[in-house]
């Protein structure tokens, strides 16, 4: 399979694309804006499994002028697409009252715009069965426990589902699926960022292993649909 991953330089995207890459067949392209980070992904995977096929993108998503270039580089490596995970994100811990316009359009261009717009790039590439899967947020779900210092944060995600619902509805003849995974607590830097002191009850590497899985069945069952994936009732 081929597998775009949005954000894997750490954290959740990591431990996807390491995930990935312990299994023959499956070409993976990771980005992120953090290059030392991918360069330690890289090694890992070919560590893990000396046969790994991972290609590494530095680049920033919110430079959306330069999408083009980057959709060049990714068509070096294969041209056709079957999983997308958009996993990068962006969060600002502040009270309300406190966040300025330049904390908005940090959170919202990741978070997104730069999800909107990069799947709009890669959508073409697409193979029929394939499968778009956003990574968002329990905070971003209507009804769900918010926590202070995270409007803006939750704000962008509960835009990436509907997003996913919408976009669901506009490729549903095209026989490519949209998702999204709502994550309750993992133990991220981004987690340890918005609940400071605070343990989470999933490690990245065991979320992982949910996603990956997910990512290439969870079509099968689901399209357009915002999934809450946590042990807590909140």
């Amino acid at each position: 399979m081929n597998i775009i991953i949005t954000g894997a330089s750490k954290g959740i995207g990591a431990e996807v694309a390491k995930t990935f890459c312990k299994h023959k067949g499956n070409q993976v392209i990771a980005l992120s804006r953090n290059a030392e980070g991918l360069r330690r992904v890289s090694a890992e995977c070919q560590k893990n499994n000396a046969g790994s096929k991972i290609m590494t993108v530095e680049f920033d998503l919110t430079q959306f002028d330069f999408y083009p270039f980057i959709l060049q580089k990714i068509e070096t490596y294969f041209h056709r697409c079957d999983i997308l995970i958009n996993n990068a994100g962006r969060l600002v811990n502040k009270p309300f009252d406190k966040i300025e316009i330049q904390d908005f359009d940090d959170v919202f261009n990741v978070n997104i715009k730069s999800l909107f717009f990069f799947t709009k790039l890669i959508l073409p590439m697409m193979n029929k069965g394939g499968h778009i899967l956003n990574i968002s947020s329990l905070g971003g779900i209507p009804g769900s426990k918010k926590f202070s210092g995270l409007s803006a944060y939750s704000a962008s995600k509960g835009a990436v589902s509907v997003f996913t619902e919408a976009l669901a509805e506009e490729l549903k003849e095209s026989e490519i699926s949209v998702n999204c995974l709502a994550l309750g607590g993992v133990q991220t830097e981004m987690f340890e960022k918005a609940f400071p002191g605070y343990k989470a009850l999933q490690t990245s590497s065991q979320m992982a292993q949910f996603i990956t899985d997910f990512a290439v069945t969870g079509q099968r069952f689901f399209n357009g649909k915002v999934i809450p994936v946590s042990t807590s009732l909140a």
